[in-house]
């Protein structure tokens, strides 16, 4: 008797409310992604809370969790098995995350838990314990002209008086500004002016937005976007109003300040990447500064981009949205076209005003009989006499060239167009070797079809051609054309911030120029070819992109060259000083040819074997389509295959996708399958 009682002494009760937790599991298979339910004992009722971490048993063995909700009762129709216990009763998983999470990871054929490694940091039991600051008091609220006015008037003071100005000088940027402080949902494309100081117009939308009481949250692509982002928001809102979260602080530091924000105690949160799962309270905008940057794109599954996330919270919690840059991509003009945003864009009158001249080669008869070897030269003269005008005026000039190493890509000999296959529209490459002597034949990367006589549809050539030129080397060579100049680099393991003002030359690889003081006199884009032949859907509009970053960085009385002829639409956009149109233009295009974000695209990776059994098993929508598979160039032994459907179908085949990976997990498919949907590469 007495042994029976203390068993019963010993046995653990559910507890009296709520007594079933849903769990999710930590586990990586796909198979097993939905939640499990346990039962809460009294001893853990008070700890465990929605949102807080959990050790359970499963599958023999004790794994981490999350607590997603509390219930009365299960639908299992088994004994449960109890909570092993709760690690910490901190509710980190907030339950607008835990949704936007399933969301991401539903649309990128994902896991929840891979999206939830991204969205919640490792513990740090230390921090934890310690309180969270108070909430900073709320900034003042801004004094901006009316909707439609042109200047900021004498109401306006301070700090804020910039915003007014800055602010007004796009047409619907004082409605967005007016917007945002009202509490009405605004989503915006922002086409941001050459020489803008853009971290000053995102910390004052955002500031607008903190100062009625909600929650702001701003995405840029690196450290030294977020530097300049952070001074900028902590002059207006106060250092204590706003916190950076970024990659390269330690575990214990993020931490810390990531528990601030899941705590309310900041309502103003910047930062790269991972921060576009951050848990603010209350969110009113979300923003994403150059969506284009490939820093955007996680290169963790599910492969998520920041644009489409944020995208995605906006519509899920109604907040504003602001995509802004100096180009544009054609997935924010697809947000336009389709009426879900609104375009911010300076009048044309304002960007002359402020725009520098943009030179291209060809741009002029006059270039050719001045320089008849222009459109052969790697630095033709009128090169050379920017950069001499702005030595003139003890300024420094920027020269951009392509990152080092070798391009894969072919394109056309003479105009050096990218070369693509008549059938599919993609990029051939040389597979290397011959046959009896014979070279063998370009094919294409994408339908695997082989061109025997490639003919350059733009000039009719039959030569191809491949190379890059690195910045070292161009250091190297303007250094002696200009001994008397100093040269810096910045690019690889050596990224600079800032230079000073007065003569220098600065050789800088795409996404590593650095700020001038006062700007450049003169900027120096090279070797456009061997950008705009990437193999890639994506490269004139990324080279656009590029050219527009760096450009941007110019005096408004400044020049621009750019090494590319003048007829390419890239160049025109850029001598114009039009990303509007050319974001119109390659939407219109890849519309035509079936290419993102016109139609939904995921790309395959795999032995062949593997590749092969998985496409059988796959079950594709009525619009689907596979080209491929062909071989990866960087890896013999893997291929890879493309599937493309129409946007209506994108759901269908995400779904499609996940069912997949979850059949080869629970069949325990030894060889993995690499699959991403909407990459920013094909090839």
């Amino acid at each position: 008797m007495a042994g029976k009682a203390s068993a019963r002494r010993g046995e653990r009760v559910p507890a009296s409310t709520l007594p079933v937790a849903r769990i999710c599991v930590d586990v990586p298979l796909p198979h097993l992604d939905r939640p499990f339910d346990y039962q809460v004992s009294t001893e853990q009722d008070a700890d465990a809370v929605p949102g807080c971490r959990v050790r359970v048993r499963f599958a023999g063995q004790l794994v981490d969790g999350y607590l997603l909700e509390r219930v009365e009762e299960s639908d299992y129709g088994r004994k449960l098995t109890f909570l092993d216990r709760v690690i910490s009763p901190e509710p980190v998983l907030s339950p607008e995350v835990a949704a936007l999470a399933r969301a991401v990871a539903d649309r990128y054929a994902g896991t929840l838990t891979d999206v939830l490694r991204m969205a919640v940091p490792p513990r740090h039991a230390r921090t934890e314990a310690e309180p969270s600051p108070p909430p900073a008091p709320l900034p003042p609220a801004p004094v901006l002209p009316a909707p439609g006015s042109q200047a900021a008037g004498p109401q306006a003071a301070g700090p804020w008086a910039q915003a007014a100005e800055g602010w007004a000088r796009y047409p619907f940027g004082p409605n967005l500004l007016d917007a945002l402080r009202a509490g009405r949902t605004a989503r915006a494309v922002w086409q941001a002016l050459p020489a803008e100081d853009w971290p000053a117009r995102l910390a004052e939308a955002a500031t607008t937005v903190v100062s009625t009481g909600r929650g702001a949250l701003v995405v840029v692509p690196d450290h030294r976007d977020l530097a300049r982002l952070h001074a900028a928001c902590a002059a207006l809102a106060g250092p204590d109003a706003v916190v950076t979260l970024s990659a390269d602080l330690g575990p214990a530091e993020r931490y810390r300040r990531w528990l601030a924000v899941r705590r309310g105690s900041v309502r103003l949160v910047l930062g790269t990447r991972g921060a576009a799962l951050a848990p603010v309270h209350d969110l009113g905008l979300v923003v994403v500064w150059d969506d284009g940057d490939d820093l955007h794109a996680e290169p963790r599954m599910p492969y998520p981009n920041v644009r489409d996330v944020l995208v995605q919270r906006a519509h899920l919690t109604g907040a504003s949205l602001l995509v802004g840059g100096f180009a544009r991509t054609a997935e924010a003009q697809l947000l336009v076209d389709s009426g879900w945003a609104h375009e911010v864009v300076a009048a044309r009158e304002t960007l002359r005003a402020v725009a520098p001249r943009v030179a291209a080669v060809g741009d002029s008869a006059w270039q050719d009989v001045k320089d008849p070897a222009a459109r052969s030269a790697r630095l033709p003269s009128i090169a050379f006499e920017a950069a001499r005008a702005a030595f003139e005026e003890n300024a420094p000039v920027l020269i951009q060239v392509p990152r080092r190493g070798y391009v894969p890509a072919l394109a056309c000999g003479q105009c050096r167009a990218a070369a693509r296959c008549r059938r599919c529209a993609g990029p051939l490459a040389l597979p290397g070797g011959t046959d009896d002597g014979v070279p063998k034949p370009a094919y294409c990367r994408w339908c695997g079809a082989t061109e025997a006589a490639f003919r350059c549809p733009a000039c009719g050539s039959r030569r191809l051609r491949g190379q890059v030129i690195g910045a070292r080397r161009t250091a190297e060579e303007l250094g002696r054309a200009f001994s008397n100049i100093p040269v810096r680099t910045s690019g690889g393991d050596e990224v600079l911030a800032t230079v000073p003002g007065g003569r220098s030359l600065v050789v800088a690889t795409p996404g590593a120029e650095p700020t001038a003081e006062g700007g450049y006199g003169a900027v120096l884009l090279l070797d456009g070819w061997a950008l705009l032949g990437r193999a890639d859907l994506r490269a004139t509009e990324e080279t656009l992109r590029r050219w527009m970053t760096a450009a941007a960085l110019a005096r408004p009385a400044g020049r621009v060259v750019v090494i590319a002829d003048s007829s390419l639409p890239p160049v025109q956009a850029l001598v114009r000083w039009d990303p509007v149109w050319h974001a119109r233009q390659e939407l219109a295009a890849r519309t035509e040819l079936g290419f993102p974000p016109a139609v939904r695209m995921a790309t395959l990776d795999g032995p062949p074997d593997a590749l092969a059994t998985a496409l059988e098993d796959l079950v594709l929508p009525p619009t689907g389509e596979v080209l491929g598979p062909v071989p990866l160039s960087d890896d013999e032994q893997r291929e890879r295959a493309l599937v493309r459907v129409s946007r209506v179908h994108g759901k269908a085949l995400a779904e499609h996708l996940a069912t997949l990976q979850a059949t080869r997990s629970a069949r325990k498919d030894p060889t993995p399958i690499r699959i991403k949907l909407d990459p920013l590469e094909v090839l």
